[in-house]
């Protein structure tokens, strides 16, 4: 596995990120992988062959945005016992504070501050569970409900990411109508950072609470969810939704660790009850079965379903709706591969 640290260098590269630039777009011109052709730009071959390399390849590179100093792991030395990187070609020598178990620094990209290190970590074996994790995503309130079956306990994470979205929405429509639309990106991209740093922190508990648990976790398959029909209300909070961003979190953390993470079919996960099986009634976050009586919160007994369904084998099993067009959108009925309008807002409220 492959992660990346962010190390602050100090030093100014304005003149090598020029070159760099102008490599970039001889590459982008010319098609040309080979490091003779820009010698003249007087940058080090190591570097210049990195940016021949992704801008000669790239058919779709039109121009050159937010160049970086590439450094493949040929050009860099470290010393664990010193916890020291030094970039031979740039004549840099950093310090760095993370991990220290990594096999290699595959490669660093740098810019006119920071130094991004990729380390390799060695994978851990995967544990045998003695059971599994639910989690249950959502759009609105806690954006993650996990459910231990074996103990009953529900962990509710999140909840602040609503509002942060909310917060930032009503920000950028003022801003836009004013027309300070550069503002309003800057306010998007704050609101991207601290969604991200709610993930981050979402993701380590989850993980956490299997880990002590000795269990795997259960993900719902969601794969193209953002092609469902939904009304118009609902499809902003549904866009907004960084559900591929926490999957991703979960994943490597959990990775890190050695505990599986596997996934299950979406459909009717928030319908149906989890003491018996049947279907039940889902008022807002509210959850009633009819046939055995049990009363509970919507995304805790969704979490449980999760929990307890089958592992869903990508290409092996199918879904319950088996449609290129719903492909992992939950709770849709069959009518609507017959072009029935249907929404998500019932399972992902």
């Amino acid at each position: 596995m492959i992660l990346t640290y962010k190390i602050k260098h100090g030093k100014d590269f304005s003149e090598e990120l020029n070159k760099a630039r102008l490599i970039a777009e001889f590459a982008i011109k010319t098609k040309s992988i080979t490091s003779k052709d820009v010698k003249q730009f007087g940058l080090k071959s190591a570097i210049s062959n990195q940016i021949l390399r992704k801008y000669s390849r790239n058919w779709k590179a039109k121009d050159v945005h937010r160049i970086k100093l590439t450094v493949p792991h040929q050009g860099i030395k470290c010393s664990h016992e010193d916890r020291t990187i030094t970039i031979t070609p740039l004549k840099l020598e950093l310090n760095y504070y993370f991990r220290n178990d990594f096999d290699k620094i595959s490669q660093i990209e740098l810019d006119n501050k920071f130094a991004y290190v990729s380390i390799n970590i060695p994978d851990n074996n995967l544990i045998e569970p003695n059971g599994y994790l639910g989690v249950d995503r959502n759009t609105t309130g806690h954006i993650a409900v996990a459910g231990n079956p074996e103990t009953g306990k529900i962990i509710k994470l999140g909840k602040e990411a609503g509002h942060v979205h909310k917060k930032y929405k009503n920000m950028r429509k003022n801003l836009q109508k004013k027309g300070k639309n550069r503002k309003a990106k800057r306010i998007k991209n704050r609101e991207s950072r601290i969604v991200k740093d709610i993930n981050h922190k979402v993701a380590k508990k989850i993980v956490q609470e299997a880990k002590n648990n000795g269990m795997g976790i259960k993900l719902e398959y969601l794969n193209g969810i953002r092609n469902a029909k939904s009304s118009k209300s609902f499809r902003y909070s549904l866009n907004s939704w960084s559900f591929y961003q926490l999957k991703t979190m979960i994943e490597y953390k959990a990775r890190l660790l050695g505990i599986p993470v596997v996934y299950v079919d979406p459909y009717n996960t928030s319908k149906e009850c989890s003491r018996c099986g049947q279907i039940g009634n889902r008022s807002g976050k509210s959850f009633k079965c009819p046939n055995c009586g049990h009363v509970d919160h919507a995304d805790a007994n969704a979490s449980f379903n999760i929990a307890l369904r089958p592992v869903f084998e990508e290409g092996i099993d199918q879904l319950y709706v088996d449609s290129d067009a719903y492909k992992g959108n939950t709770d849709i009925p069959k009518e609507a591969t017959l072009g029935t309008e249907t929404t998500l807002e019932h399972h992902m409220l």
